[in-house]
C-alpha cells in the first residue's frame, strides 16, 4: 500500500512537470478566446445617422469574436469607451463639420495617462448634400481619435477611406419616405465588418504594442 502511494505521488509530480510548460500557452489561448468589444456611438435627430449606426453594428455582428455595443451619445457612459477595443463614432454633418454633441462627447473622454491608446477607432456621417462637409468631418473625428493614441482606420475599399458617409437630401438620393439609400447602408455595414475583424485580429495586441 505505501508503495502505492507513494507511485500515485510521483505520477502526479510527473504530470504537473510536464504541465508546467504549458500553463503559459493555455492562459495565452484564453487571452485570444475573450471578444473583442467594438463600441458604436451616434448623434441622431431625424433618423439617418442612427440608421448608419445600426447598418454598422449589423456588419460587427456578422463576425465571430466580437461584442457590439450601439449606444446614443447620451446613452454612452465613460466605463463604456475604456471597455471598447474599438470605437466608432457617428455624426450628423452640421456647417460641415462634427455635430456639437458628438464632439462634446468626445472631449469627455479620459486623457491622463492615455487610456485609450492603441484602440481603434473609425467614423462615419451623415449629410444633406453632395460635398457638403462629409469627408471633413469624418477626419475631423479621427484627428480627435488621433489625440487620445488611437489607430485611426477607413473603411475596407478606396471608395469608402475615411470610413462611411451617406446623402440623404440631395437627388438622386433624396427619398420620400426619409430612408437612407441602400447603398450608402452597405458601406456602413461594409464598415462594421472590417473594423469588427481588425478588433477580433487586434485584441490582445494592443496592450503591450508600443
Amino acid at each position: 500500500m505505501r508503495h502505492g502511494k507513494h507511485g500515485m505521488k510521483s505520477i502526479v509530480f510527473a504530470l504537473a512537470l510536464v504541465m508546467l510548460p504549458v500553463l503559459p500557452l493555455v492562459a495565452v489561448a484564453q487571452q485570444a478566446n475573450t471578444a473583442a468589444k467594438v463600441l458604436i456611438v451616434y448623434h441622431s435627430v431625424t433618423g439617418h445617422t442612427r440608421s448608419m449606426a445600426e447598418a454598422v453594428q449589423k456588419g460587427a455582428q456578422s463576425i465571430k469574436g466580437i461584442d457590439v455595443l450601439l449606444r446614443s451619445v447620451q446613452e454612452a457612459t465613460k466605463e463604456d469607451v475604456l471597455a471598447a477595443d474599438a470605437i466608432i463614432i457617428g455624426t450628423p454633418v452640421y456647417n460641415a463639420n462634427v455635430a456639437p454633441e458628438v464632439q462634446t462627447f468626445i472631449n469627455s473622454w479620459p486623457f491622463e495617462g492615455a487610456p485609450l491608446r492603441n484602440r481603434l477607432g473609425a467614423a462615419f456621417v451623415s449629410a444633406g448634400g453632395i460635398s457638403a462637409g462629409e469627408e471633413a468631418t469624418q477626419l475631423s473625428v479621427l484627428r480627435s481619435m488621433l489625440i487620445y493614441g488611437m489607430i485611426v482606420v477607413g473603411g475596407p475599399h478606396w471608395t469608402q477611406p475615411f470610413g462611411a458617409s451617406a446623402v440623404v437630401s440631395e437627388k438622386p438620393f433624396r427619398d420620400g419616405d426619409g430612408k437612407v439609400d441602400d447603398h450608402f447602408l452597405e458601406k456602413a455595414e461594409a464598415l462594421g465588418r472590417h473594423i469588427a475583424t481588425l478588433a477580433r485580429n487586434w485584441n490582445g495586441v494592443a496592450d503591450t504594442a508600443d
